[in-house]
């Protein structure tokens, strides 16, 4: 690695992500991308006068946030019209999202990726976990994500999503980009591969085999899980077994496995995952959007469930994805006192799970030798902000708040306001480019895929 000057980011309150909260507090970043020291900025400076000043102008100092779901491709939907009616979330999938997903080409799915990219740059995010299908444009699908998130500066957990809608002879090839991306990014420090499965009633017991015979033990899945009522009903319809037990049964469920949604699971169900160590990820924003359900945090927290968070394809704003559970939370269940009891730890969750697919245990923190992965809030604190109350700030005040320096590993990719590494007019303007031609193979497309027959 080429050894970068020092940074040091000050005038600010440092939210550690450990025990500390420091006012007027700096953190220094060494030339390895690593952190070299944290602590009062009169005291750092002094010992660092020839470093790169960053000037938090009074904002909060924090670690880079992880997003545990995403889907870049859908970045290339704002504004498509699929000109039919969906009356429900099986006719959302099937009318938008899986014509969506068959009219990518390598081209759009580049683009998708940079634009969902830097939109996450601009919230202070610098890991994410992205979930992708393109069924006309399988083969090496994957590299062409990873080159943008390269090229942007950010970590990313990729995989494809497996599924049999499409046929058997798609399942394979979804089969064989995962275990092919995942085997040549095992040993890199950025970038890893994992297991993709779409939901249990898109996949057959013969594809859900060959997936646990051929991934390697810790490779775990990223699977959709309960995001509707459907999901639980077709795969008991065909298999005898609800989504969970499927897991189970194909060995597939364990401390690596990130499941999406998990919305309409019964106790037995949140106790089995709790048992495996998996993770649940509420994603609040898109179950609103699509009128799922929501899922109720403190009766998963309560089986002792890992929750964490994602935005599932929204934006890459994970604070203002926190933000809105949290008022979600509280006008569904019709409690000005709800919000405080699970969602404060979802953050640190998040950072606890990727910690699991990163060779970096102080991955999420700002300690010294930790990765330098820090997000600079542009929301100076009214009042006095301690880790007693930085949930409460969170909501009410840093999630609407602009971004105003986003590093990771200790490389600049956002810089007062502005990108370093990509440039979001100009990959708004090749996606204007190919967005028609996109839409017209989308509206050409049939729809009414029968999910799990021949």
């Amino acid at each position: 690695m080429t050894e970068r000057q020092e940074i040091f980011i000050g005038n600010g309150t440092v939210v550690t992500g450990g025990d500390d909260v420091i006012s007027g507090g700096a953190v220094l970043i060494g030339g390895d991308g690593r952190v070299a020291a944290v602590g009062p900025e009169t005291t750092l400076r002094a010992d660092s006068p020839d470093s790169t000043y960053l000037d938090a102008r009074g904002g909060v100092i924090l670690p880079g946030l992880v997003n545990l779901h995403h889907h870049f491709y859908s970045a290339l939907a704002r504004g498509l019209d699929p000109g039919v009616a969906m009356n429900n979330f099986p006719e959302v999938l099937d009318r938008l999202w899986w014509r969506l997903d068959r009219a990518l080409d390598h081209k759009t799915i580049g683009i998708s990726a940079e634009l969902a990219l830097a939109d996450s740059i601009r919230w202070g995010t610098t890991t994410v976990f992205d979930h992708h299908a393109s069924p006309a444009a399988t083969a090496d699908s994957l590299d062409v994500i990873a080159a943008a998130v390269e090229w942007a500066g950010l970590s990313a957990v990729l995989c494809y999503e497996v599924s049999d809608r499409n046929g058997r002879d798609e399942a394979q090839a979804g089969l064989d980009e995962n275990f092919r991306f995942l085997q040549s990014r095992r040993e890199d420090p950025r970038i890893r591969g994992v297991l993709g499965l779409h939901a249990s009633f898109t996949l057959r017991d013969e594809t859900l085999e060959r997936a646990a015979q051929q991934r390697q033990a810790g490779d775990g899945c990223h699977i959709h899980l309960a995001e509707d009522p459907a999901d639980l009903q077709a795969s008991r319809d065909a298999f005898g077994l609800g989504p969970v037990q499927r897991l189970v049964r194909f060995g597939l469920l364990d401390d690596n496995a990130l499941l999406a949604h998990g919305i309409h699971l019964g106790n037995e169900s949140y106790e089995t995952i709790a048992n495996y160590n998996a993770t649940l990820i509420h994603n609040p924003e898109s179950n609103a959007n699509n009128g799922v359900g929501m899922l109720d945090l403190p009766m998963a927290a309560g089986h002792g469930c890992l929750i964490g968070l994602g935005t599932d394809g929204m934006s890459g704003a994970m604070l203002r994805s926190l933000r809105s559970s949290f008022l979600i939370q509280r006008g569904t269940r019709q409690d000005p006192t709800a919000g405080f009891d699970v969602l404060p730890q979802l953050l640190g969750n998040n950072v606890a799970v990727a910690r699991r697919f990163f060779d970096e245990p102080l991955l999420g923190e700002l300690t010294p030798g930790a990765p330098a992965d820090i997000a600079v809030i542009d929301a100076p604190p009214p009042t006095p902000l301690n880790n007693t109350n930085l949930f409460a700030h969170m909501v009410y005040g840093m999630a609407e708040a602009p971004v105003r320096h986003t590093i990771a590993r200790g490389r600049v990719l956002l810089k007062d306001f502005e990108h370093q590494t990509l440039d979001p007019r100009e990959i708004a303007a090749r996606a204007r480019e190919q967005a028609p031609a996109l839409w017209q193979r989308f509206h050409d497309l049939a729809y009414g895929t029968q999910y799990l027959g021949d």
